[in-house]
């Protein structure tokens, strides 16, 4: 409880109200207050010196942060490049395949065609010689019944 009355003690008036009173010197309570505190502030000196040795450790521990994961994401970048060269490579390589699948069909499909064109020019040939001997020999003046 003493303490208490002490600490309300520095509100209370040096003196009554009204005129000022000039006798003796004048408290000084800004004097009174940093002799008070004083002792305080000396103990949080080196309490506030491990702070800013902490947050110095903080921040080159989060530069270190920071340059990892500068480094693990260039690593990242060209991971992704290597890898799409790669899925470039594998797609071209697939399209040529399907490609080259594709002209051996596309041949295959025409050698069957002009086979049966073939087939069709045999089958067709002798009446066709027929009747190509026939119109020469009409435009002859001759009778394509008549001759052997």
């Amino acid at each position: 409880m003493l303490r208490l009355r002490r600490f309300f003690e520095r509100f209370r008036p040096a003196g009554t109200p009204g005129a000022a009173a000039c006798r003796g010197v004048p408290a000084d309570r800004v004097a009174e207050l940093a002799a008070e505190l004083a002792p305080v502030f000396e103990l949080l000196a080196d309490t506030e010196a491990e702070a800013e040795r902490i947050r110095a450790a903080g921040r080159q521990e989060a530069e270190l942060v920071r340059q990892r994961a500068r480094e693990q994401a260039d690593a990242i970048v060209a991971d992704s490049g290597m890898r799409a060269a790669e899925a470039r490579a594998a797609v071209v390589s697939e399209a040529y395949r399907q490609s080259a699948a594709e002209s051996v069909r596309t041949a295959a499909s025409a050698d069957r065609a002009a086979d049966e064109l073939k087939a069709l020019a045999r089958e067709r040939m002798p009446a066709m010689a027929d009747r190509a001997v026939a119109v020469a020999l009409t435009a002859l003046g001759e009778s394509p019944e008549t001759t052997p």
